[in-house]
């Protein structure tokens, strides 16, 4: 084989080469893109699932807030009933009494 003929050789295996590395290298982009997309789906659902799970927590405290907020209402509210028929009967005690004192002065 000739220098020129071996020349020719090594260029041609220098384009193998080059064009072999060139389709690794697109190979492997190709997969980190797809590797890429991938991780984004993944991320976008468990976001997504973070929200949802945010969000039902938040409604379940607002919920058990509402209920221990109805349940001290319910206890005032009986409070002030309890306490409403305590004044009334005391008030009218005080008014019969004082009724009494009146009309017992009328006798005297």
């Amino acid at each position: 084989m000739s220098t020129q003929e071996k020349y020719v050789h090594s260029l041609k295996q220098i384009k193998e080469a080059e064009e072999k590395a060139w389709e690794e290298v697109q190979n492997f982009k190709k997969k980190v893109a797809e590797d890429i997309k991938s991780f984004q789906i993944d991320a976008d659902k468990a976001i997504e699932l973070a929200k949802i799970q945010g969000e039902k927590l938040v409604e379940t405290s607002i919920d058990q807030t509402r209920k221990k907020a109805e349940i001290e209402v319910e206890k005032i509210i009986e409070e002030a009933k309890t306490k409403s028929k305590t004044i009334s009967t005391q008030m009218d005690e005080k008014t019969i009494s004082g009724i009494l004192d009146i009309l017992l002065k009328g006798v005297e």
